[in-house]
């Protein structure tokens, strides 16, 4: 509780004092070309790589890690959630569940995306979920059992996602693949090199190794 309550309130404090703060006090990994804006960010592990960035009203929490790496960014209004490990009310028989994030180099979430990372959300390097209002949700009812389930989701290198999608626990988005706008991805594909699509979402066609997003050398498309 002290912890949070510290976290709140250094969100109004001058960045350098506000990113001592949370090295010293929080047991956070910011670089010094890293940035917060006005988030409230209460993981139990941040590290935030050269020229990172997590943008404003941004809330992340109940996450046992968040790792931000080289020149990756958060946009602004996005909510991360996860669910403990370790709590014997949920998801007991998953002993190996880890509610972690992870962004690759150059990688991109752009704005009002949810996120939930009960179990872990990997973003491979130079990829970008575009757009706004999607939903990544790694947890849900599993109906046979009557229980709680989470499954890892995990994103490739060099994908683009289009707004508003929705990704469920378990799903696989190969590198170098499209997702088109209002997809539904609920489960690992493989084909790579795919514009993939619809509800359910399955491979349309192929796209050309050459595309300049495939071979881009910077993240963020401005």
């Amino acid at each position: 509780m002290i912890r949070n309550i510290l976290l709140l309130v250094s969100i109004v404090l001058p960045w350098p004092v506000r990113r001592w703060l949370l090295q010293r006090c929080a047991g956070f990994s910011i670089h010094p070309t890293a940035r917060i804006g006005l988030a409230w960010l209460a993981p139990d592990r941040l590290i935030m790589e050269e020229h990172t960035s997590i943008g404003h009203l941004t809330v992340c929490r109940n996450l046992e890690s968040v790792h931000l790496k080289a020149h990756s960014l958060i946009g602004r209004g996005n909510w991360i959630t996860g669910f403990p490990a370790g709590n014997a009310s949920f998801f007991a028989h998953q002993k190996d569940r880890h509610p972690w994030l992870v962004l690759g180099e150059h990688a991109a979430i752009t704005h009002r995306h949810l996120i939930d990372c009960t179990s872990s959300v990997t973003v491979g390097p130079f990829t970008t979920l575009a757009g706004y209002g999607s939903q990544v949700l790694t947890h849900s009812i599993d109906l046979r059992e009557s229980r709680q389930h989470s499954a890892p989701i995990s994103i490739g290198a060099y994908c683009f996602i289009g707004t508003n999608c929705v990704l469920l626990g378990g799903c696989v988005l190969p590198d170098y693949s499209v997702l088109g706008a209002k997809s539904l991805l609920n489960k690992a594909h493989t084909e790579t090199h795919r514009l993939y699509g619809g509800v359910p979402a399955v491979a349309l066609e192929a796209l050309p190794p050459d595309l300049a997003y495939f071979r881009r050398e910077h993240g963020f498309v401005r």
